[in-house]
């Protein structure tokens, strides 16, 4: 890497500088930083921020759809994804119709260091949350809606029977609607999980975020090979399931290689003989430090390293690949899952 980019190498222990430090704010910085932080040698030239290259640079659209799908998130007390997370594609899909729902409401009990939805002791478990979600959907005539959560490592089940009945009641209210989850691994639980398949969503997603090094610093309270087992238990019911991750974190493109390795190793084979076998959807975008709380950015990739990483993950058996700066999870989450689809009957 040249001068313009953060090493990789300094992202080596983090996380345990992270847990003894006991604050989340020493992710906004490298190590090096890090400890002049905590000897008190900090000067005002080590927060310069560097500017987005041109292909980072988009205009928010502003509509009639943005603005009454707004309304109507305010009216129903919800909660988004696309809100919390700062995602900087919120204006193009709320636009367009197209939202992401946040449910177990707006406080996760995990501190991700890229993550800009907040950390702390939840409030008490809203149980009418999965009517009012179904009932914006249904207002919303949505053909196709992602639904999320932050952790709720508290609960017994993570939140998993919420999941559940938000899945439920959605196909009552919204039946021709398709539902996407991107769930939480709920700490390695089998039987949250399986609750959630038993409500039968279309498309099962979890984020694996980054490669197997950074998850001390990206993913503290998350395991790598908890996440690929939770993806193939899906799999193997039959579930077309999907995962992302981030590039620009601090990772190298040997690492993303062995990343999708892992998950196609894992998880792309996963089908049980009685089962039609189903898709396997992946996405990878650029990491945006939400805040200088956050992570920094290690390097901004370019979109030719993009669609490099799309034909190597499809060539080693993924089903389709959305990959670019601006591709997050749930962005064009519908014409991902007919891609899949249509690749995987044809």
């Amino acid at each position: 890497m040249n001068g313009l980019y953060w090493s990789p190498q300094e992202y080596v222990n983090v996380g345990a500088t992270i847990r003894a430090a006991g604050s989340i704010q020493c992710l906004a910085m490298r190590l090096s930083l890090a400890d002049r932080i905590l000897n008190n040698t900090v000067s005002e030239r080590d927060f310069v921020r560097r500017g987005k290259p041109r292909w980072l640079r988009m205009q928010l659209p502003r509509s009639h759809k943005y603005t009454d799908l707004l309304r109507l998130v305010r009216d129903n007390d919800l909660h988004t994804v696309c809100q919390e997370a700062a995602c900087p594609n919120m204006g193009e899909c709320w636009s367009n119709g197209v939202a992401t729902v946040m449910i177990l409401g707006d406080t996760c009990t995990r501190s991700c260091g890229f993550c800009h939805i907040k950390t702390g002791r939840p409030p008490a478990l809203d149980t009418d949350e999965p009517r009012r979600v179904a009932e914006a959907i249904r207002i919303m005539g949505l053909s196709y809606v992602v639904i999320t959560s932050v952790n709720r490592d508290e609960l017994d089940d993570g939140g998993a029977s919420i999941w559940a009945e938000t899945i439920r009641r959605t196909r009552q209210a919204a039946p021709n609607t398709k539902i996407e989850v991107l769930i939480p691994d709920f700490c390695g639980d089998r039987a949250a999980l399986q609750t959630v398949l038993d409500a039968r969503p279309d498309v099962l997603a979890h984020n694996m975020e980054t490669v197997r090094r950074l998850y001390p610093a990206v993913r503290p309270q998350a395991k790598y090979d908890r996440s690929i087992e939770l993806l193939r238990r899906a799999k193997e019911q039959g579930f077309i399931v999907k995962t992302g991750f981030m590039a620009g974190i601090g990772e190298t493109d040997d690492e993303i290689i062995k990343l999708m390795r892992d998950l196609v190793d894992g998880v792309s084979g996963a089908q049980a003989s009685n089962v039609k076998p189903q898709a396997f959807l992946l996405t990878i975008g650029q990491y945006l430090q939400p805040s200088p709380k956050h992570l920094p950015v290690a390097r901004f990739v370019h979109p030719d390293l993009f669609a490099w990483y799309k034909r190597i993950g499809e060539e080693m058996g993924v089903t389709h690949i959305e990959s670019g700066p601006m591709v997050r999870s749930s962005y064009h989450a519908d014409k991902q899952a007919a891609a899949g689809s249509t690749v995987c009957h044809t």
